[in-house]
């Protein structure tokens, strides 16, 4: 029985993933993008900042979609693993 719930709560992971997810990621690495043109504009002593902050921005946003991408084969395969023997 305990099986069947950690299922439905995987499930319900994968499906808030795949509808919330890319929104997130393309919002992240527009930011991103936009935040590594303003750096440009920047000083040298603060340019380095905001490219680092710029770059984990589009990084984190690549990582948000291959997780997302992947989201169905981590639920199946953990729902596969959760099946009585």
């Amino acid at each position: 029985m305990m099986a069947i719930g950690l299922e439905i709560v995987a499930s319900n992971i994968a499906a808030f993933l795949q509808n919330i997810a890319p929104i997130i990621s393309i919002i992240l690495i527009t930011l991103g993008g936009i935040t590594y043109g303003i750096a440009q504009t920047q000083p040298g002593e603060t340019r380095g900042k905001w490219q680092t902050a710029a770059i984990s921005m589009i990084i984190g946003g690549v990582i948000v979609m291959m997780i997302t991408g992947a989201a169905y084969l981590i639920q199946s395969t953990s729902a596969g693993m959760l099946q009585p023997v």
